[in-house]
């Protein structure tokens, strides 16, 4: 059983300046929440309340959105605004999240091997805080399922159109069913004529505690880093790998206008912003 989830959150964002100068890019807010909140709520959505975001310099404001606010919540309670404190209550008491800090950016491999202590000998989820997931059975659980049913490790994968496939990480293989992929190879941002198929990794993983001892054994890859799907190759000859296809849509947030994108979908689901929104953007089209 999948009891734990690690999410990197320590890089600096450079896509996102100035706005990331002094602010976490996973505390962008998507109208409202903070990107990193949808990812914790996917968590506990999927049954898992004991969450390690790995943070580093300049983050502390993650941290202190999870943690209590007493004196806001009196203001808040002062003015028997009982929605809002209990919103409150509940960002304070969704989960069990700890912190550790990746002191260096050694890549997102580096940051996976901080959690091994906390972790221990479990399996665990990990959660790329630059993608949000709208699905009705929420991602995580998705590939905790198949985690118990194969009992190996799970990259959460996403077909993506075949003239994309030099952008993500992509993995190839055997098919098992419609949804499940047996891995034989994994390909970081193949050419379109030299991609085994158009299965992206989608940012989300099942992992068992091998991973650390693989992680140990891999050099530094692409930008000097330690890469996690340089890793996953090195495990992959030890070990079967599977690929579920994710149901849902994914929302990437790694970039400007993806991140425009996720926030107007959002807002145009929220009743208090839909009509008008949508009236308003009509209007901007048509001008």
């Amino acid at each position: 059983m999948v009891k734990k989830a690690v999410i990197p959150a320590a890089g600096f964002g450079t896509r996102f300046l100035p706005a990331t100068k002094a602010q976490p890019k996973e505390m962008l807010p998507i109208i409202d929440t903070p990107t990193i909140q949808y990812v914790v709520q996917e968590c506990v959505d999927s049954g898992i309340e004991d969450i390690l975001i790995i943070s580093g310099k300049g983050k502390r404001s993650i941290e202190d959105h999870f943690d209590r606010n007493f004196e806001l919540e009196s203001r808040i309670s002062e003015r028997e605004d009982e929605a809002t404190y209990n919103q409150l209550r509940h960002i304070e008491d969704m989960a069990n999240i700890h912190f550790i800090r990746q002191k260096e950016l050694n890549g997102l491999g580096d940051a996976i091997y901080h959690a091994r202590f906390h972790c221990g000998n479990e399996p665990f989820a990990v959660l790329l805080g630059d993608s949000v997931n709208s699905s009705i059975i929420p991602v995580t659980q998705q590939l905790i399922d198949a985690y118990e049913q194969y009992h190996q490790c799970v990259i959460g994968v996403e077909r993506v159109p075949h003239d994309k496939v030099s952008r993500y990480g992509i993995a190839g293989g055997t098919h098992i069913n419609d949804r499940i992929l047996q891995i034989s190879e994994l390909v970081e941002k193949p050419s379109p004529d030299k991609a085994p198929s158009d299965l992206a990794i989608a940012g989300r993983y099942i992992l068992t505690p091998q991973i650390f001892e693989a992680l140990e054994k891999t050099p530094r890859g692409k930008g000097n880093e330690v890469q996690l799907t340089d890793a996953l190759r090195l495990l992959l000859k030890q070990e079967p790998i599977i690929a579920s296809v994710i149901e849902g849509k994914r929302y990437d947030m790694g970039n400007k206008l993806d991140f425009l994108k996720t926030t107007v979908e959002f807002a145009l689901r929220r009743p208090e912003f839909a009509e008008p929104f949508k009236a308003y953007l009509k209007s901007v089209v048509n001008d």
